[in-house]
């Protein structure tokens, strides 16, 4: 039996094992999917383990989707572009790493009706996902992508990668046409990001990258004030439903089923 993971810190908040899980059952695979909270220190050892073939393959959530580059033998195009890995796994001996984040935001977005194209985008945070986020904004042909994060200098370094990118003072609040949390703030219920969108004209897009809890303090926050609101659960089916793909030749079903699956 082939074994999968996903790994963060925290994870207890991961779907993965039970979105892979239905697929692997659906599809008659003869696998398992499993989380893993882990440390820094403990990441040699897992690639080891795929080295080795213990483990097949491996989902990356926060904090590890760069941290994870030294132990790769070799990055997709995506992924190097980024500088970002979400997907790994072990071909002709060597160590792939792979970013599906990319398109599966882009799916994510387009399943939500929400035409980017144009549009001014302002996002929260500068973590592992963000990279992913502005390349796939870039390719939808957004007309401008300011960012602000609470520590400024992990913000400007990602201008080492997108030249055009706008930073903003974390407080400021730019005018925009959606706006993207993808700070861990909302993990918790009691996470509030506390800024101020009171000024912001009604029916712009507040898009949550968490999905779990399904309504955060900022979606809320959006609502109240009269705004299109989206968590990130169409993105995690998406990335997931690439990865399948990737692991076992199949792409899984995408249905009613899979998406009130994760809203129990």
């Amino acid at each position: 039996m082939k074994k999968y993971l996903v790994i963060g810190n925290p994870i207890e908040h991961s779907f993965s094992p039970k979105l892979h899980n239905f697929w692997i059952k659906n599809n008659n695979i003869n696998a398992i999917y499993e989380k893993k909270k882990l440390d820094n220190n403990e990441l040699e050892k897992l690639f080891l383990e795929i080295r080795e073939e213990k483990i097949a393959g491996i989902n990356i959530t926060v904090p590890f989707k760069k941290s994870v580059i030294p132990f790769i033998d070799l990055l997709s195009d995506e992924a190097n572009q980024t500088q970002s890995v979400n997907t790994v796994y072990l071909e002709n001996n060597k160590i792939i790493g792979h970013n599906t984040d990319i398109d599966g935001f882009k799916l994510g977005i387009k399943n939500s009706n929400f035409a980017v194209e144009g549009k001014k985008i302002f996002i929260l945070g500068a973590g592992g996902v963000v990279p992913s986020i502005i390349s796939a904004l870039k390719k939808m042909n957004v007309s401008q992508i300011i960012l602000s994060n609470r520590t400024k200098e992990k913000a400007e370094n990602l201008k080492g990668l997108f030249e055009d990118l706008k930073i903003v003072e974390w407080g400021e609040v730019p005018t925009f046409d959606m706006i993207i949390n993808a700070t861990s703030l909302g993990l918790n219920i009691n996470d509030k990001i506390n800024l101020d969108f009171s000024k912001i004209e009604k029916g712009k897009f507040f898009y949550d990258v968490i999905y779990n809890p399904s309504l955060t303090s900022f979606l809320e926050q959006g609502k109240r004030l009269g705004h299109k609101i989206e968590n990130g659960k169409m993105m995690f089916i998406y990335q997931a439903y690439l990865a399948f793909k990737i692991w076992h030749g199949i792409y899984p079903n995408i249905n009613d089923e899979i998406i009130n699956l994760l809203e129990k």
